[in-house]
């Protein structure tokens, strides 16, 4: 039995991570301008929040935030780090263990896998896939 339903195989990944790269890109600077305005995202209902807390309504950026995510999140991808842009593409190895081809927005394209129990600090190269 698989964590996920549906897995992307490496070269899916690469293709997908061409067209939501430009998102990708867009969510760090948001959250990087949000957390220059000392705006807490997490106050947003999407991660679990109660409101704006009295200030009538959400940042525009935000909003614009959480569509990003959204998005991304709804087409099978994890996003393990708005900061960074970090992604995960759920995979499945050919010996049928269920890995995460992982990305970051610095990176030109994926070059790195974990096993799901791993995380970041566990990235392996694709050759070792």
């Amino acid at each position: 039995m698989y964590y996920h339903k549906e897995h992307f195989s490496l070269e899916e990944a690469q293709l997908t991570l061409g067209k939501i790269k430009p998102e990708v890109e867009r969510m760090v600077v948001l959250k990087k301008q949000l957390d220059e305005m000392g705006y807490d995202i997490y106050k947003h209902p999407f991660f679990g929040g109660i409101g704006p807390n009295g200030e009538g309504r959400h940042p525009p950026q935000l909003e614009e935030l959480v569509g990003i995510i959204k998005s991304i999140v709804e087409q099978g991808i994890e996003i393990k780090g708005i900061d960074a842009g970090l992604i995960d593409f759920p995979h499945l190895r050919e010996n049928g263990e269920e890995v995460y081809l992982c990305w970051k927005a610095d990176e030109p394209e994926i070059e790195y896998w974990h096993a799901m129990a791993e995380g970041f600090r566990g990235r392996r190269h694709i050759n070792e896939l």
